[in-house]
């Protein structure tokens, strides 16, 4: 698909999404609508079995393009269409059935923290910070996603102050996987995406169904969703494949079925 904000390369079955929207990579509605499609687009696509976005330039996202903001409310209902295109933006990310891999290259604020909360790991340059300035500009979301990656103290502190924290404070508190200089941000992210993009397909697609599953299940009920998800992945080609490899000392050979 072609697209104006947003630059794609897919390579070994890596799809490279950078956001193109200079000079801070700010998200007005045409950005969320191509991210959207974009990342629904690869639901299908076989060429496609794990995703990273990044940002172009030295910002991965400053947030909302606050300039669109006096227009929302020019139409009736159309707060309430920006909304949901802001809440489809990331719900495509998190809910695209392969993983999606968060290189943070630098700055992600609000909208952009929110981006990468999104994404299923993180990994940033250590020139990154991470902050809600919501609170500064007369705004009040993204705590739903702030309180995925955060504890009760930190998360709120950032919230309620705006206060922005480096990469660094965020890799030692285990809320990201990597924190490396800017130079190896995305040979670091390719490194993670070419593990994840040499497993099976179908399997990777069950392993992200049932992560996404259990995240607001009680520990009972979400392993038990896991050991069906196991028992129908089982039944697939792939599984079977993976299992004789597995005997006889060899790589498997997949085909995603």
């Amino acid at each position: 698909m072609e697209t104006q904000c947003l630059q794609v390369e897919v390579t070994d079955h890596v799809a490279t999404v950078t956001l193109n929207r200079p000079p801070v990579n700010a998200q007005n509605t045409a950005l969320r609508l191509e991210i959207a499609a974009l990342f629904d687009s690869f639901n299908d696509r076989d060429d496609v079995r794990v995703a990273i976005l990044t940002g172009a330039g030295r910002v991965f996202s400053a947030g909302a393009d606050i300039k669109e903001r006096g227009a929302i409310d020019a139409e009736a209902g159309g707060f309430w269409q920006h909304s949901r295109r802001v809440r489809e933006a990331g719900n495509s990310i998190r809910e695209c059935a392969k993983p999606v891999i968060a290189a943070v290259n630098g700055a992600a604020l609000g909208a952009g923290v929110s981006l990468a909360a999104s994404c299923d790991i993180i990994v940033a340059s250590d020139e990154a910070v991470f902050g809600m300035p919501e609170i500064d500009i007369g705004l009040a979301g993204g705590a739903a996603l702030i309180n995925s990656m955060f504890g009760k103290s930190v998360g709120r502190e950032m919230f309620f102050t705006g206060k922005r924290l480096p990469a660094a404070e965020l890799y030692r508190l285990g809320v990201i996987s990597a924190c490396v200089p800017p130079d190896e941000l995305m040979p670091k992210a390719r490194e993670i995406a070419a593990e994840i993009a040499s497993k099976s397909p179908i399997g990777m697609r069950y392993a992200k169904m049932s992560y996404n599953t259990i995240e607001t299940m009680p520990p009972r009920d979400g392993y038990r969703f896991e050991q069906n998800m196991t028992h129908a992945l089982s039944k697939t080609e792939d599984a079977k494949e993976a299992q004789r490899a597995f005997l006889e000392k060899r790589k498997p050979a997949f085909k995603g079925r």
